[in-house]
């Protein structure tokens, strides 16, 4: 009866009995784990005399209420596992709450270190994987299954695939990803919670026999598209861009045929939300050394709005030192690239590109500068930083806010993320952020590494452009 039921205030007390424990706390706090929760509307149903019954631990609960109070994870925490304290939050509907309490502090790469290992149950070789930018969750191909690693790191799924291996991977949604394959043709969508195969996108064309067989080899997406980069035996690729409520082929860009490296299939895939524009690159190695080409799309019309090939445009001041990986900053629309000889990073910001828009990232301190070239090097961008993996190593260059140097250029920080035994453990193959985590998967190491940016561990040095 709505008329026997007290009036509340944010200040008046509530009692608690769960299971068997007597806790005390005020409406505020309660309705602090928002309106859906179940705390939330206990409260106001709560009598100001006799305790709420609720049969329920009451360890764990003391717990959630402590973060409830102080938007912390209590010390107390770590005796019980995560599964237990998410399987708790879920009940009273504060799972966000928890969330948001259990989360590593912002991501800077000044502080760095690697933490855990996230391997799946089975097939522990990771053939590729993709993290949520949001909050961090995981999903790992092993072999030809996914595993999803929800924002806790805790294992949630397996899902079995029809494919032999999984060679790409991204999550399109909450529940689907889509998924390529170096050993099959087309691209293929699968729900993440129940585990069906619920479709496919393969790149056909009547009017030429050439485009056939059609394999994945990368993989982006907007709002409302994904975007595929294919390629047939006899090396003829091209881009399409897929409906995600449809998954029908919208239309088709960069078509061209691989028969030189100006026209090989784009090995990465990016996304630029700011300008509309797709950043496409492709990269190989030889006998004499590194070549590749970067491209940037305009999806509305298919056309190229800039691009640089290498050996080739784009290196006037550093001839015959082409790039080995590529890496975007979707935030601060630049480019950055890793030398293959010099092993020098370079940077071109994107709403000034020319002919050679190449500036490089220096160190100040000779101690630390490269000794080798930038061979079998990896880049990535994640929240204005640029994460570089050096065969084993791993270091992050950070611009910093305070200022700038003696010429009135900006200044840069180096900071090696991992430690000298982890850069012994194998070759690092894809670097990628998610919530406030960077994830790292080595050459055949089990598992995906997580680092989280917690504590000095190298001299952190000015860096500034050349």
């Amino acid at each position: 009866n709505p008329d026997s039921t007290p009036e509340h205030h944010p200040g008046d007390r509530i009692k608690l009995n769960v299971g068997g424990k007597l806790f005390q706390t005020t409406v505020s706090t309660l309705q602090s784990g928002g309106p859906d929760s179940l705390l939330s509307a206990l409260s106001t149903r709560a009598s100001h005399h006799d305790p709420i019954f609720i049969d329920r631990d009451p360890e764990i609960f003391s717990i959630l209420l402590s973060i409830l109070r102080t938007k912390r994870l209590p010390s107390t925490a770590t005796r019980f596992s995560k599964q237990e304290l998410a399987d708790e939050a879920l009940y009273y509907g504060i799972e966000s709450q928890l969330r948001s309490a259990s989360s590593p502090p912002p991501l800077s790469g000044i502080d760095a270190s690697l933490v855990s290992t996230v391997t799946p149950a089975s097939e522990g070789f990771v053939s590729a994987f993709t993290a949520a930018s949001d909050d961090g969750s995981l999903c790992v191909a092993h072999g030809g299954q996914i595993s999803v690693f929800d924002w806790n790191l805790i294992h949630s799924a397996t899902v079995r695939t029809h494919l032999d291996d999984i060679s790409s991977i991204l999550r399109v949604s909450p529940s689907v990803a889509a998924a390529g394959s170096d050993s099959a043709s087309g691209l293929h969508f699968y729900d993440l919670n129940s585990g069906r195969h619920v479709g496919s996108t393969h790149w056909t064309d009547s009017s030429d026999p050439r485009i056939y067989k059609a394999r994945v080899t990368a993989i982006a997406d907007s709002q409302s598209q994904v975007f595929a980069s294919y390629e047939c035996p006899h090396r003829e690729n091209c881009i399409l861009l897929i409906d995600k409520s449809t998954l029908d082929i919208v239309s088709e860009i960069g078509r061209q045929s691989g028969s030189s490296a100006k026209h090989m299939v784009t090995g990465k895939l990016t996304w630029l939300p700011e300008t509309g524009v797709i950043v496409g690159s492709a990269v190989t190695s030889g006998a004499f050394g590194y070549t590749g080409y970067i491209r940037l799309w305009d999806p509305r019309t298919g056309t190229v709005v800039w691009e640089t090939n290498e050996p080739g445009s784009g290196r006037s001041s550093r001839f015959g030192d082409s790039f080995a990986d590529v890496g975007v900053d979707v935030e601060g629309l630049a480019l950055f690239k890793i030398c293959s000889k010099s092993g020098d990073l370079g940077m071109a910001d994107m709403r000034n590109l020319g002919d050679d828009p190449w500036v490089y990232l220096k160190d100040k301190n000779p101690s630390l500068r490269n000794t080798g070239g930038g061979g079998n090097s990896v880049v990535h961008c994640y929240k204005g930083q640029v994460f570089v993996g050096r065969e084993g190593a791993l270091e992050v260059w950070s611009r910093m806010e305070q200022g700038e140097n003696e010429d009135g250029e900006g200044l840069y920080r180096r900071n090696f993320v991992d430690k000298v035994e982890d850069a012994g453990r194998g070759f690092i193959r894809k670097i990628e952020g998610g919530g406030e985590r960077l994830f790292v998967s080595r050459e055949d190491v089990e598992g995906v590494e997580k680092a989280v940016l917690t504590g000095v561990i190298a001299i952190t040095l000015l860096k500034h452009w050349s």
